[in-house]
C-alpha cells in the first residue's frame, strides 16, 4: 500500500510542477466520469450534489491504496507477479494522465514511468516477511522482518509519500494565479437591468424604467425581506453552487490566457484578458440554475455579473448566414451549446469577467466564462473559456447531450421554501419565506397553501429585473399541530408553476416544494 502511496505522491508532485499534467487520481477519476453511463453520472449529481467530485476523488485514492495493499500481499509469495501487477496498474494511470493531457503525452508517460519505478523499487526493497514474536524467529522455514526494520521502512515511506503529495498539492495551488487575480481592478461597468412588473397584492416594485443604459451603478439589494434563514438576494461567491466536470480547478494566468472565436465566421480572431477589460463592460443580475436541481434544492444562485455582451464579441467575427449555434469549450474539455439567436433576443448573454463586484473567483471560471440568462448551466455556463465556435445546430452537441440530457434547456419557473425547513416552530405569527425565479419573464406572484387550503398571496421583495430571483414572505398564523406548507409561483407571462412532480432529467425538475412542520 505504501508503494502505491509513493507512486501517487510522485504523480501529485509532477502535476504541481507542470500545469500541463493532471495527477494520477484526477486523471483516473476523469476516465471514470467519461466512461460512466449518463444515468449514473446524473444520479451521482442528484445524490451527492457539490460533494460529487470529492467523493469520487477519495474513492479513487482509497481504491488505489487498496490495490497497493493487495499487491503487497501478492509480493510475499511472488515478487515478480507483484511487480507485473504494479507496472500494469501504473501504466493505466499513465495512460489516463496522457488522455487528460493530450498536449503532453510524452511527459505523461515519463512521469508514469518514474512513479511506477519508484513504487516498484520500494515494493521489492520492503521487508516482506511477517513480523512475529521472538520465539518464532528460529523457524528456518520463514524469513522474518525485524520489527525495527519494518517500522523504519514503513515510517520512511509514509513520510516520503506524504511529503511528495503535500508539496504537489501546495505547488498545484499555484498561488501565482491567485495573486494575479487579486491585482486585477475591473473597470467601472454600465449597469443594465430589466425592470420587473408585478401583479396582484404584492409590495414588489422594480427600478425606474430608463430608455437606455445608465452610467450609475447602484448596488443590487442584498436583502429586501427580513427573515432568519432566508437566502440573501445576492448569493455570496463562497457559497454559490458549483457543478462542473473539472475534477481539479484550472489555474489560468490571465496574462497568457486567450479566447479563440472561430467556426462559421468570416473573420476568426483571438482576444486576451486585457482586450476584454478595454471593452465597454456591463453589469447584470442573473439567476443561474443547474438542471440537476431538485424541487426545493440548493443548486441555484443569484449574482451580479460583469462582462462584455456576447453579441458584441461575436459580431466582430462576422457570423456566416448558416451559423446556428454557439458552441463553447472550457480548458478542461467541457463543451456546451445554445442557439445563436439567444445572444440577440434581449436576454443577458455575457462573456463575464466579474462576479458580485470582483474578478471571477477561480472556482467559478476565472479569468472568463459565459453567463446566459434563462438557460440551464449545462447548455450555456461554460467556465474557464478557451474557445467559442459557431456551428450548425445539427450534429454538433455539447458534453451532456449524448449523455441523455435535452439539447434545448430553458430554465423552468420554480419556487423554494427557505423558512421554515421543517422541524418545530412556536404557535403564533411565523414567517414562511423563500425565493422564486422564472427567467425570462420574472415573477408576478408567489402563493402558499397550508394543509391543502386555498392559495394565499405572499409579499414579494424588490428585484432588479426579471432575470433575477425574487424573495417572498408569508406571515402565517401558526396553530398547534402538524402542518404541511406548499409554495407555487406565477410568472409575468402567466405561467403557473406545475404541481405534478417531474424528475430533473432530461430538462429540469417540476413540482411544488412542500415542507412539514410541527407547531407547539
Amino acid at each position: 500500500m505504501l508503494s502505491a502511496a509513493l507512486a501517487l505522491g510522485v504523480g501529485e508532485l509532477a502535476a504541481g510542477l507542470s500545469n500541463r499534467l493532471e495527477s494520477f487520481v484526477v486523471a483516473v477519476a476523469g476516465v471514470i466520469i467519461d466512461s460512466a453511463p449518463g444515468g449514473v453520472v446524473r444520479a451521482s449529481i442528484e445524490t451527492l450534489g457539490m460533494a460529487q467530485k470529492t467523493v469520487l476523488l477519495v474513492g479513487v485514492t482509497i481504491g488505489t491504496l487498496g490495490f497497493g495493499a493487495l499487491v503487497g500481499l501478492v509480493a510475499r509469495r511472488s515478487p515478480t507477479l507483484a511487480v507485473t501487477l504494479f507496472v500494469a496498474f501504473g501504466s493505466l494511470g499513465a495512460w489516463a494522465v496522457s488522455r487528460e493531457s493530450p498536449a503532453s503525452t510524452g511527459l505523461s508517460w515519463v512521469v508514469g514511468g518514474v512513479a511506477v519505478t519508484a513504487g516498484a523499487i520500494t515494493l521489492l526493497r520492503a521487508p516482506l516477511g511477517i513480523v512475529r514474536s521472538d520465539s518464532d524467529r528460529e523457524d528456518p522455514r520463514n524469513t522474518y522482518a525485524d520489527r525495527r526494520q519494518f517500522l523504519g521502512w514503513a515510517t520512511g515511506m509514509s513520510v516520503a509519500a506524504g511529503a511528495l503529495t503535500g508539496v504537489g498539492r501546495v505547488v498545484l495551488a499555484d498561488r501565482s494565479v491567485g495573486k494575479a487575480r487579486a491585482r486585477i481592478v475591473l473597470p467601472d461597468p454600465v449597469r443594465i437591468d430589466q425592470p420587473t412588473t408585478t401583479t396582484g397584492p404584492t409590495t414588489t416594485t422594480g427600478p425606474t424604467t430608463t430608455t437606455g443604459p445608465t452610467t450609475t451603478n447602484p448596488p443590487s439589494p442584498t436583502r429586501t425581506i427580513e427573515a432568519t434563514g432566508l437566502s440573501p438576494y445576492l448569493t455570496p461567491n463562497e457559497i454559490f453552487y458549483r457543478i462542473d466536470t473539472a475534477l481539479s480547478v484550472p489555474m489560468i494566468d490571465p496574462a497568457t490566457w486567450s479566447l479563440s472565436i472561430e467556426g462559421l465566421v468570416a473573420e476568426p480572431y483571438r482576444l486576451g484578458f486585457d482586450d476584454l477589460l478595454t471593452m465597454d463592460l456591463v453589469e447584470h443580475t442573473v439567476t443561474l440554475c443547474c438542471v440537476s436541481n431538485e424541487v426545493g434544492g440548493s443548486l441555484v444562485g443569484n449574482a451580479t455579473w460583469t462582462g462584455v455582451p456576447l453579441e458584441k464579441v461575436l459580431q466582430r467575427a462576422r457570423p456566416l448566414p448558416h451559423a446556428e449555434q454557439v458552441m463553447a469549450r472550457s480548458v478542461d474539455g467541457f463543451t456546451a451549446g445554445f442557439p445563436l439567436g439567444h445572444v440577440s433576443d434581449g436576454r443577458t448573454a455575457l462573456l463575464a469577467v466579474g462576479m458580485n463586484g470582483e474578478p471571477l473567483p477561480i472556482v467559478h471560471g476565472f479569468p472568463a466564462r459565459l453567463v446566459v440568462a434563462g438557460l440551464y448551466g449545462y447548455v450555456s455556463a461554460v467556465k474557464w473559456l478557451e474557445r467559442i465556435r459557431l456551428t450548425t445546430w445539427e450534429n454538433n452537441d455539447g458534453y451532456w447531450i449524448p449523455r441523455g440530457w435535452a439539447k434545448e434547456a430553458p430554465i423552468k419557473i420554480a419556487s423554494r421554501i427557505d423558512v421554515p425547513r421543517g422541524g418545530r416552530v412556536s404557535a403564533g405569527i411565523q414567517p414562511v419565506a423563500g425565493v422564486a425565479w422564472s427567467p425570462m419573464s420574472g415573477i408576478a406572484r408567489v402563493e402558499v397553501s397550508v394543509d391543502g387550503g386555498p392559495w394565499q398571496a405572499c409579499e414579494l421583495g424588490k428585484t432588479v429585473g426579471g432575470e433575477a430571483w425574487v424573495q417572498w414572505l408569508f406571515r402565517w398564523a401558526a396553530e398547534p399541530g402538524r402542518h404541511s406548507i406548499v409554495v407555487r409561483a406565477i410568472g409575468n407571462d402567466g405561467t403557473v408553476q406545475p404541481s405534478v412532480p417531474v424528475d430533473p432529467a432530461p430538462d429540469g425538475a417540476e413540482g411544488h416544494h412542500l415542507v412539514s412542520v410541527t407547531v407547539t
